[in-house]
């Protein structure tokens, strides 16, 4: 099986130091952060994505994902394009670090776009960035982060309104928890956006808002044994990445969810 992490909330300050730990605690993937290989303003990150694919590739690890911090809830033409043409340097990295999937972001709430209108916003950049994602073979995994798109009925009328095999999603199976969804209606969600899912993350935890309390996978209130059956009912067959959000961690958190997911998922 195919089990990751990614880099948040791990132990290591630097690329080398969380790929030193990810390798050591027995994972085989890694899914980094557009910072970890492309800082603001930076204008030649290529250089840097090749150093760090070398740095995975002699750790003997791989790439699951990487994560854009795009933010597609834009109408406005000269925005929309900017956000495209920045999407379409991150794509030109991921090939670099040998890559296929793109954790996109759906983006934040603005006053200029009405909440109606999200799913409109966030089809069209994606539409676009299918001119160059399609063509390169990339799947733009759309996560169910933040306050937009944490809602497994827009995730499907978004993926159903772009309707291509190339946009899909990214399934958090904590962030609908977080969000304030009950349990049972996070099930369903599961369900229902499993068969779109290019990427996960396998998250536990309890509560919601100012209550949630990251837990290592089967220490909270999850149903991930619900979360992993779905997933394999649809066919997905990607990497199984876990995220852990417990607070002062050194590591042995994200070596308990590897335990977890060795245990159950298989």
């Amino acid at each position: 099986m195919k089990y990751g992490l990614i880099h948040y909330n791990a132990p290591g300050g630097t690329v080398e130091e969380f790929l030193d730990y990810a390798a050591g605690a027995g994972f085989g993937h890694v899914e980094l952060q557009i910072g970890d290989v492309w800082t603001e303003g930076e204008a030649q990150p290529e250089g840097r994505a090749e150093r760090v694919r070398a740095e995975v590739k002699a750790r003997g690890l791989t790439v699951s994902a990487l994560a854009a911090g795009n933010d597609f809830v834009v109408l406005e033409p000269e925005v929309v394009a900017a956000q495209v043409a920045r999407m379409k340097r991150v794509c030109e990295l991921a090939r670099l670090l040998g890559t296929d999937v793109i954790r996109t972001e759906g983006g934040s709430p603005k006053d200029g776009v009405p909440e109606e209108r999200w799913v409109e916003a966030m089809a069209g950049c994606l539409k676009r960035c299918l001119e160059f994602a399609e063509p390169m073979q990339l799947q733009l995994a759309v996560d169910n982060h933040g306050w937009v798109t944490n809602n497994g009925e827009l995730q499907v009328e978004l993926f159903q309104r772009v309707g291509s095999p190339w946009v899909g999603a990214n399934l958090d199976t904590m962030n609908y928890r977080w969000f304030g969804h009950e349990l049972e209606t996070i099930d369903r969600y599961y369900e229902i956006v499993a068969p779109y899912t290019f990427h996960t993350h396998l998250k536990d935890g309890t509560g919601a808002r100012e209550q949630y309390v990251g837990a290592a996978l089967g220490e909270g209130e999850i149903h991930l044994a619900l979360a992993v059956e779905c997933l394999r009912q649809a066919g997905y067959d990607g990497v199984w990445c876990a995220e852990f959000e417990g607070r002062g961690d050194t590591g042995d958190g994200y070596r308990r969810c590897l335990a977890w997911m060795q245990g159950n998922v298989r």
